[in-house]
């Protein structure tokens, strides 16, 4: 029975032991929640549906993941949202705010002197065991001082609500936080489905936060600059990260170029960026890496996510790292334990938001409490390389719990034990009603000057169930908007407010590393692959679907045997040349999942090479390559002839589509270039076999004349100028050597060759001029052609110059895709 728009809230449960977010304990609702529950009541059901159906889409469409590890989705797991913004008042966020930057002060100060003067191990504030035994503390680091001694430029708080509505911390994330992105691209989703709401309620703005945090990584650039302005990337452990959706995405909010440890050197104690121009010295590097992981040479030995030499660049002074590398070290669950102490010390001050209360069993006394109480606390690795997963005592069996007992007394410093709280519940849509169901709130904040700023919002995460304790994005949760109401009007903020000095600073950083050129090239080549292979396959099911085919196989069996060359097939079927065999390797070439060069894989490997440089498409451009593998059936199902030729012909529409974008809303820089070199090798390369190709199975064009027009998608402009059957010496001139025609084979030389002429040259890596020779002479090989020529002599000539195009390849490949002997420029 379907649900009034009333019984949204009527039939809400009245929380009983919990603090619930919306509804007070007598079932009334809480004064700041009133004006968003008449909207809820105003859609009602069906509307609230429609909302996340909404948001569904659109979160799709955006391409938004966040990859769980261990789900079978992998990087294709759609990013959780529910509807239903959590709300806070405007009293009780400014109690927030203030308690957060003291947090964030305290934990500058912590950071500056451990990795410092270290006064408070000295005077025993702090028992050197949650420090120097600690693997979150890198002894690198230590004597390391960052710009104005900030350690902490982005921050992150996890706050909890008990049952007496106090606020809680229960973890601070200082190396690396994770979220913020997605943080924004909950607001815009939701604005979408609630744009009225946002205005009227006067909930704040999130992009003042993010202008801020951007001015001060230009404002601490180091000092010794000589260029037109800093130059600021993102570091990001690579596509493969769980975030790595968030780094793309602000990479290109904040207009940072993304990069990975292998684009980045250090040479003279600078780090530089691998662009084709050559070595571009980096000032600024905001980082995604962990702390470890960050240079092989004096952390992590085994580490491939960063720079070598890294850290001696940072202690020269010639480039900030934000974090700085280190600063993981303050989020050890135990140093909880001494906070509110050392809020005292540091600060003078009470600690204004209080920890979860939180015991290190490195003490004897505290351990002997935690194992005492056992059943009554949840148990944390202590220290920051063991901090998640915890464990609950009191669901274990008895030899789990005997076990754990023996853990703590082994290693008793590596464990803590902190009080168990009951989280506050806010109501989510579970596509019927509204249900409770538990959260926790994440909240950041960034170095303004010598100060803290607080996002007005943050990032709600919901439980996956109302019976789990545990909010974890890692354990399938989902997340919510955060709506931070306002007293008075809201100002409408951007990013991209002018700033001349912003607009300066951006035009440096404009240069193509080669990691991203190298991927832009192959995306190219996958995007004509997948084109090539899906014509030639149109073509084939077309002619195993004509009736007449039942009568003469002959045409589908010299099409099956062009897949060879083409490397779809590793050899044409044997004889007898039956329908049903024809029919049979078609279907697995569209549709089984693990054939190496059908249909499936090469969509596969065309949306990898995309996701690469995710920071390098527009939306629309993202949109067009999920629709491409959202057309594919699920996995194993083989589809009938007929519904494989409507398959392949919106394939082709959506990546004729893809191409349209490349070559209209791309900005015709050196990455674009590489994109569409990929795609002109790849054509020209499959033209020349497909040509090859035919005058080998039919020398006398009888049966594949008029299919390769087709698939080189030429037939209209074949008819148009000789309004005739196909002949030979007019299709090959047509395909081969028509400098007019798109899809000739010297049309695609004539491009790369342009391409090959804006392309920077690369000293030491070739001889001048040798990459023009190089396709000078396969165009100059391509005119002398004549059609005329008998097939066998004709064919072995094509095969020379399939071979030549494939050494232009390589050579392409080794100038500009390594660096091993780069000039600074």
């Amino acid at each position: 029975m379907p649900l009034t728009a009333s019984s949204l809230l009527t039939d809400y449960p009245k929380p009983a032991g919990v603090w619930d977010e919306m509804m007070a304990s007598d079932g009334s609702l809480r004064p700041h929640y009133q004006r968003l529950a008449a909207t809820l009541t105003r859609l009602g059901p069906g509307g609230l549906a429609a909302c996340a159906d909404q948001a569904r889409r659109s979160i799709a469409e955006n391409g938004v993941t966040y990859n769980v590890y261990g789900d079978p989705r992998g990087m294709d797991r759609p990013w959780e949202f529910d509807p239903v913004p959590f709300v806070i008042p405007p009293h009780e966020w400014a109690a927030l705010e203030k308690g957060l930057i003291q947090r964030a002060r305290l934990l500058n100060a912590v950071l500056s002197d451990l990795y410092g003067p270290q006064r408070l191990l000295k005077e025993g504030a702090l028992p050197p065991g949650i420090v120097l035994g600690n693997p979150g503390f890198q002894f690198a680091c230590h004597g390391i001082r960052p710009p104005e001694d900030t350690w902490l430029h982005l921050y992150a708080v996890d706050l909890a609500r008990g049952p007496d509505g106090r606020w809680w911390c229960f973890a601070d994330r200082t190396q690396a936080p994770s979220g913020s992105g997605y943080v924004l691209e909950n607001r815009i989703v939701l604005s979408r489905s609630l744009p009225d709401d946002i205005r009227d309620l006067q909930v704040q703005r999130l992009a003042g936060f993010y202008r801020i945090f951007r001015d001060n990584l230009y404002r601490i650039a180091p000092n010794n600059i000589r260029r037109e302005g800093p130059r600021i990337v993102l570091l990001t452990p690579g596509p493969l990260n769980e975030t790595y959706f968030e780094h793309a995405y602000l990479s290109r909010y904040l207009g940072f170029p993304l990069v990975e440890g292998g684009d980045l050197t250090v040479r003279d104690r600078k780090v530089f960026i691998k662009t084709l121009e050559g070595l571009q010295q980096v000032d600024v590097i905001l980082r995604r890496v962990d702390d470890g992981f960050c240079d092989p040479l004096e952390l992590r030995q085994d580490s491939f996510l960063g720079v070598p030499g890294l850290l001696e660049a940072m202690r020269a002074g010639n480039v900030c790292v934000a974090n700085p590398i280190g600063s993981g070290l303050a989020e050890s669950p135990a140093l909880l334990a001494f906070l509110p102490a050392l809020c005292r010390r540091l600060l003078g001050e009470q600690i204004l938001i209080p920890n979860t209360a939180t015991w290190w069993c490195g003490q004897r006394k505290e351990r002997d409490h935690v194992l005492a109480n056992l059943d009554t606390f949840l148990i944390k690795g202590a220290l920051s390389d063991k901090a998640s997963n915890p464990i609950f005592p009191h669901t274990l069996s008895a030899k789990d719990r005997a076990a754990l007992v023996e853990r703590i007394r082994k290693s008793p410093q590596s464990y803590v034990g902190q009080e168990r709280i009951t989280l506050s519940e806010a109501p989510i849509w579970n596509g019927k009603s509204l249900s409770p169901r538990p959260i926790a709130l994440r909240v950041y904040l960034a170095a303004a000057g010598d100060d803290f700023i607080v996002m007005p919002g943050g990032l709600t995460r919901v439980s996956v169930s109302p019976n789990i304790p545990i909010v974890s994005m890692q354990s399938g949760g989902g997340s919510k908007d955060t709506w931070v109401l306002s007293d008075g009007p809201v100002l409408h903020q951007s990013l991209l407010t002018p700033d001349l000095h912003v607009r300066a600073s951006d035009r440096s950083v404009t240069q193509v590393p080669s990691r991203v050129a190298d991927n832009l090239y192959w995306l190219g080549r996958y995007a004509e692959r997948a084109e090539i292979l899906v014509r030639v396959m149109r073509v084939l099911v077309t002619q195993l679907t004509d009736e007449s085919t039942l009568e003469n196989p002959i045409t589908a069996g010299l099409l099956m045997r062009l897949l060879v060359p083409l490397e779809i097939l590793k050899k044409a079927p044997e004889p007898p040349l039956l329908l049903e065999k024809y029919e049979r390797e078609a279907l697995n070439i569209l549709f089984k999942k693990d054939h190496p060069s059908g249909l499936v894989t090469c969509i596969g490997n065309l949306r990898s090479a995309a996701w690469r440089v995710r920071d390098r498409l527009s939306i629309d451009t993202w949109r067009i390559l999920s629709e491409l593998q959202q057309e594919l059936p699920p996995d194993g199902t083989l589809t009938e002839l007929d519904d494989a030729l409507i398959l392949l012909n919106r394939l082709i529409r959506g990546l004729s589509a893809f191409a349209g974008m490349v070559m209209e809303n791309m900005t015709r820089s050196h990455g674009w270039r590489f994109l569409d070199l990929g795609r002109r090798l790849e054509r020209s390369s499959a033209l020349l076999l497909l040509v090859r190709g035919t005058l080998t199975e039919d020398p006398d064009g009888r049966h594949l004349l008029t299919p390769i027009l087709d698939i080189a998608d030429s037939a209209m402009t074949y008819r148009r100028r000789y309004f005739a059957h196909a002949q030979t010496d007019a299709v090959l001139d047509l395909l081969l050597r028509e400098e007019e025609n798109p899809r000739s084979a010297l049309f695609q030389l004539l491009s790369i060759s342009d391409h090959l002429a804006h392309l920077p040259a690369m000293p030491g890596r070739s001889e001048p001029g040798m990459k023009q020779r190089l396709i000078a002479e396969l165009i100059s090989q391509l005119r002398r052609l004549d059609p005329e020529t008998p097939p066998e002599q004709l064919g072995a000539c094509l095969e020379g110059t399939v071979q030549a195009v494939n050494r232009l390849s390589d050579r392409i490949a080794h100038v500009y895709f390594s660096h091993a002997g780069a000039q600074i420029s």
